[in-house]
């Protein structure tokens, strides 16, 4: 494929930024800067987009940069991570998954993360039992404990 034919096709970017703090500097520079996209005006409209989420908040971001340097964006719900950690109240997950845990939550706790996670678009067909499995296994990995 040659670099002109390369180019005429959409690029996909995909970021997690803080919602309501998006600004032209990494990651979000240099990643829209290299396809041409002036990073200003996507900040502007992200911010104004993520006004109403709690300041901070991760957010998943895909970018979709046009041939004529226009773009679109879909802002996805934050990680399961994100929400884990602040269930549990820790800062970090643990070093040694499985062997060490850093905290606990309740298994009401993984059917609201479920809850919530559930309203992305790559989550809608699938049973709000798979999706809070798919928890449990983050919180394994994060060295979180599932208790009934």
């Amino acid at each position: 494929m040659s670099k002109a034919a390369a180019k005429a096709r959409a690029q996909v970017v995909r970021l997690l930024i803080p919602a309501g703090k998006a600004a032209p500097t990494p990651p979000v520079g240099p990643a829209l800067g290299a396809r041409g996209v002036k990073s200003m005006d996507f900040c502007k409209e992200f911010n104004a987009k993520t006004a109403h989420i709690e300041q901070g908040v991760p957010t998943p971001t895909l970018i979709t940069v046009q041939p004529d340097r226009s773009f679109t964006f879909i802002t996805k719900s934050p990680p399961a991570s994100y929400f884990l950690k602040k269930a549990a109240g820790i800062e970090k997950g643990t070093g040694k998954p499985g062997h060490i845990f850093n905290g606990t939550v309740s298994l009401k706790h993984v059917y609201e993360i479920a809850k919530i996670k559930s309203t992305d678009e790559h989550m809608k067909h699938l049973p709000l039992e798979s999706i809070a499995r798919m928890i449990v296994g983050s919180a394994r990995s994060l060295g979180v404990q599932v208790v009934p």
